[in-house]
C-alpha cells in the first residue's frame, strides 16, 4: 500500500477512548485549515463505530452537516458520539467534533437495515468519456508554482491518495467563466479491503473535493487566487447502492445558485457501469477581497 493510501486509512480509523468518544489526528494537505473532506469522513467512522451494539447490520444512508469553525492543522480532533436511537429499521447519531474545547463541526447520521424496496429508480449517468480515455492532468510547471502562495504550492505539487481525471478541464491558475456544470472521475489510488463502512469514510473524504468549487465557474475566480476566501458551510450525502471507492466513480457536479456570500453545489456519483451510488450537497462561503487601492 502507498504512503498515501496508507495515511489516509489511519486517518480515518479512530483512537477508540470511551465506548462513544474517538480522537482523531490531522494531516496538513496543503490547506489553511482542516480538509472538510477529513472531518465528515472520520466523524462517520466515529458514528459507524457506535453500531456495534445492533444486533442486526445497519448501514449509513444519509448524513447532514454543519461546518462550525476552522480546524487546527496541528491539533488532534476528539469525537462525541450521541447514540441517539435505536429503532426497529433505522438508528440516528449525532456526532459533535471538539477542538481546543470547541465544537468545530456536527454532524447528524441516519442508518438502515437491509430491505427490499418495491419502488426503485434513478437518473441517468451523463454521457461522458471513460476514465481510461482522459488523459491524467498535467502538473503546474515550477514557475507557475512560484508564483503561488506556499501553501498552495504544497496543495498542487502533493501526491494525494486519489486520482482526479477531469472530463472538462479547466485552467484552476487562470480560470475562464464557464457554466457551472462539472464531471471528474475519481478512485483511490490503490486497492483496499472489502468493508463497506471503510469505502463509505473514503467517499465522505473525497466527496468534499471539487463540490463548491463549481460555483466559482460563472465567475471566473477560483480558490487558488489570494484574494478569494472559500469554505464549507454545510454537506450533505446520501449513499443510494453499494460501492468501491478504489474503483473508477464519476462525480457529477452543478451550482444552481449563488448569493449573498455563500454559494450552492449538488452532486450524482456513479459507479463505471452507471449506478447512482451517492448524491451530495453542500453550501460554502464564497468571497471576492478587494485588493486595497494605491
Amino acid at each position: 500500500m502507498t504512503a498515501q493510501v496508507s495515511e489516509l486509512i489511519e486517518l480515518l480509523s479512530l483512537e477508540r477512548l470511551e465506548d462513544n468518544l474517538f480522537r482523531g489526528q490531522s494531516r496538513d494537505i496543503g490547506t489553511k485549515y482542516v480538509f472538510g473532506g477529513q472531518v465528515l469522513g472520520q466523524a462517520l467512522s466515529a458514528a459507524q463505530a457506535t453500531m456495534d451494539a445492533v444486533q442486526e447490520p445497519r448501514s449509513a444512508h444519509s448524513l447532514h452537516a454543519y461546518f462550525l469553525r476552522a480546524g487546527d492543522i496541528d491539533a488532534p480532533i476528539v469525537y462525541l458520539v450521541d447514540r441517539t436511537r435505536d429503532g426497529g429499521s433505522f438508528s440516528v447519531r449525532r456526532v459533535t467534533a471538539v477542538q481546543h474545547g470547541q465544537p468545530i463541526f456536527f454532524l447528524a447520521a441516519s442508518f438502515q437495515r437491509a430491505e427490499d424496496g418495491q419502488a426503485q429508480h434513478q437518473l441517468s449517468m451523463p454521457e461522458v468519456p471513460k476514465p481510461d480515455d482522459i488523459a491524467p492532468t498535467p502538473d503546474p510547471s515550477p514557475e507557475q508554482l512560484a508564483r503561488l502562495p506556499s501553501k498552495v504550492q504544497r496543495w498542487l505539487s502533493r501526491q494525494g491518495p486519489f486520482e482526479f481525471r477531469h472530463v472538462y478541464p479547466r485552467d484552476e491558475l487562470n480560470p475562464p467563466k464557464r457554466p457551472p456544470f462539472q464531471q471528474v472521475w475519481f478512485k483511490l489510488s490503490q486497492r483496499v479491503g472489502d468493508a463497506p463502512e471503510l469505502h463509505r469514510a473514503l467517499l465522505a473524504y473525497a466527496s468534499d473535493f471539487h463540490l463548491l468549487g463549481t460555483a466559482t465557474f460563472p465567475h471566473g475566480i477560483s480558490y487558488y487566487q489570494p484574494n478569494v476566501l472559500m469554505a464549507s458551510l454545510d454537506h450533505a450525502l446520501w449513499f443510494h447502492r453499494p460501492f468501491r471507492a478504489d474503483e473508477w466513480l464519476l462525480y457529477s457536479i452543478d451550482s444552481p445558485s449563488a448569493q449573498d456570500g455563500r454559494g450552492l453545489a449538488r452532486g450524482q456519483v456513479f459507479d463505471l457501469g452507471g449506478k447512482l451510488v451517492a448524491s451530495t450537497a453542500q453550501e460554502g462561503l464564497i468571497r471576492v477581497i478587494n485588493e486595497a487601492k494605491d
